[in-house]
């Protein structure tokens, strides 16, 4: 084995050397990768390409034009019981105050998290690696309640703070330090707000205005990549009219401002459950009037209409999803059985298959510690 000791070693007509072979750095010190933001991540680079992202404070490997970039990371809270973990909260009949949780790699029933500060449905959720706070609902009246849980710590939820107004139905986001709530009813029966709030998930307290929707609705699923947050499908009209669609909008989840259009869902929905990684995000059933099976898929960096990707297990809406990088788990369809949920993995379309059980839930929010804003 050859060696080489230089402090100033590059190419003879500039960039950086190639090493070819078995390659071992020996250095009692250290190796330092390139690094930068999120924001300047490179694209259509080769697979296993690797850099320290400053804004996660993480290694990141890119795993090629569909997956993208994914963080290099062991943490117990991230890495429990030998997976991602997922958690379903709240919901139907009767304002529930259930934490289901699952192992998203592993198929199987939900264990027991712990319970919601308030007992409700309606209500929608999101989370950062470590914790994962669910805003909004109905108890059977509106609420503003915001709590969360940590995802490495079973245990009841703790207060966190509130929204702006009593409402239900929002659509919720997230990237790995920042929140966001967007729209829902208020009060219900009344047409939808266009309101987008966030939070600062490390920190509790009240949410704080972030923009506005391209136009209120309630009942639609957001997903997002660690720039974008996505918000898709609704009713725009209070009930009993509904006015259902299909539109997509878009917000740069770290700076402030109103949604952009994105595209259009295949099918106008309310009631979507949605799921994404760094690349993909899913739609999965909904209400058109009629319940749905259809599951769409976006690629998120970029622009355009949804694309079928298959079908659920079963037609219904008031899903939730979660996900880790591979794979969206929905759940909580509307009507009975409401404890059947489902699974597909990103990278390859076609139809769900079983995962497992809830507790038995409809129109709850889901969170998960793997999800593709992180």
């Amino acid at each position: 084995m050859s060696e080489f000791q230089s402090s100033n070693f590059k190419k003879e007509n500039g960039g950086t050397p190639d090493l070819l072979g078995k390659t071992e750095l020996t250095s009692p010190y250290f190796f330092v990768p390139p690094s930068g933001d999120t924001a300047s991540r490179p694209q259509n680079c080769a697979p296993g390409t690797l850099r320290f992202n400053t804004d996660s404070g993480t290694l990141e490997v890119f795993k090629g034009n569909v997956l993208g970039w994914e963080q290099i990371q062991r943490r117990e809270s991230q890495y429990l019981q030998g997976g991602t973990r997922g958690l379903f909260m709240g919901g139907s009949p009767n304002g529930n105050t259930n934490i289901d949780e699952i192992t998203i790699p592993i198929l199987g029933s939900y264990v027991d998290f712990g319970n919601l500060s308030v007992g409700r449905h309606y209500c929608n959720a999101t989370s950062s690696r470590i914790r994962a706070v669910n805003a909004g609902g109905v108890t059977p009246s509106m609420t503003d309640v915001i709590d969360f849980v940590t995802f490495s710590q079973r245990g009841n939820a703790t207060d966190f703070g509130n929204l702006s107004s009593t409402r239900a139905s929002v659509g919720a986001c997230a990237n790995s330090t920042r929140g966001l709530f967007i729209s829902g009813w208020n009060p219900y029966g009344a047409d939808p707000t266009d309101t987008i709030e966030y939070i600062t998930i490390a920190s509790e307290g009240n949410a704080v205005d972030f923009g506005n929707s391209t136009d209120g609705r309630a009942f639609g699923a957001g997903c997002q990549s660690s720039v974008r947050g996505i918000h898709a499908g609704g009713t725009t009209n209070g009930a009993p009219t509904y006015g259902t669609v299909n539109t997509i909008d878009f917000v740069t989840i770290a700076t402030l401002g109103n949604a952009t259009d994105y595209g259009d869902l295949s099918v106008i929905r309310a009631h979507p459950g949605g799921a994404s990684n760094a690349t993909r995000g899913l739609f999965c059933g909904g209400y058109t009037p009629g319940n749905q099976n259809t599951i769409d898929f976006i690629t998120i960096p970029t622009l355009g209409n949804a694309i079928d990707f298959g079908d659920f297990i079963s037609s219904g809406n008031g899903l939730a999803g979660v996900a880790s990088p591979t794979r969206a788990v929905f759940g909580g369809a509307h009507p009975s059985p409401y404890n059947n949920y489902g699974f597909v993995e990103f990278a390859t379309t076609g139809n769900a298959q079983d995962f497992g059980d809830l507790s038995g839930n409809v129109g709850l929010g889901g969170a998960s510690n793997g999800h593709g804003g992180l």
